[in-house]
């Protein structure tokens, strides 16, 4: 996972930063190194606080990845308070810098987990990832919190728990495979 966040940070950073005056030639490197943690540090920083709803909202594509959208504009901010303290850059390019590379990285990173044809993604990875290997845990926290609104309640008990999970496990629709990809807009 890390090493895909880094690379979708290089393929979108030549613009953002690399290309962009604004920020040294000697710092480019060390810019881009910053956004790769920023965006990894906030993820879980989101997932520590409880902020599952908006990271489920941008796993399932409901909320456009732009500056619009809550995660985006969190990242953001995060990234460019960074940029201001590590690096000295101005409150003006360190903002242009972060809003113009967080929402194509994120947007990229999403539709490539998303995409069943794109190997080396997975959103059980970034789940891991963000969740420091807790996945699980948060996880069934997003699905008992709004897997009803998935249609991911099996039993029809108006919640979502491990009997559900049980239930889809046996159930010939797709078994627990079926309900994940329910909650994860696969």
């Amino acid at each position: 996972m890390f090493e895909q966040l880094s690379e979708l940070v290089n393929q979108f950073g030549n613009d953002a930063v690399v290309n962009n005056n604004a920020v040294p030639n000697e710092q480019n490197q060390a810019v881009l190194s910053e956004a790769n943690s920023s965006i990894m540090d906030g993820l879980k920083g989101m997932v520590a606080n409880g902020n599952v709803s908006d990271l489920v909202g941008l796993f399932q594509g409901n909320t456009a990845i732009d500056s619009s959208n809550p995660v985006v504009q969190q990242l953001t901010q995060k990234f460019s308070g960074n940029l201001g303290q590590k690096f000295g850059l101005s409150n003006e390019a360190s903002s242009g810098v972060a809003a113009s590379l967080i929402p194509k990285v994120l947007g990229s990173l999403i539709g490539n987990a998303k995409d069943p044809n794109h190997k080396g993604f997975e959103v059980s990875d970034i789940i891991n990832a963000i969740s420091n290997g807790q996945g699980n845990s948060g996880l069934m926290d997003a699905i008992s919190n709004y897997g009803g609104q998935l249609g991911l309640d099996q039993n029809g008990d108006g919640k979502v728990g491990m009997d559900d999970a049980i239930a889809a496990v046996s159930n010939k629709s797709g078994g627990l495979g079926g309900m994940l990809g329910k909650l994860f807009g696969k």
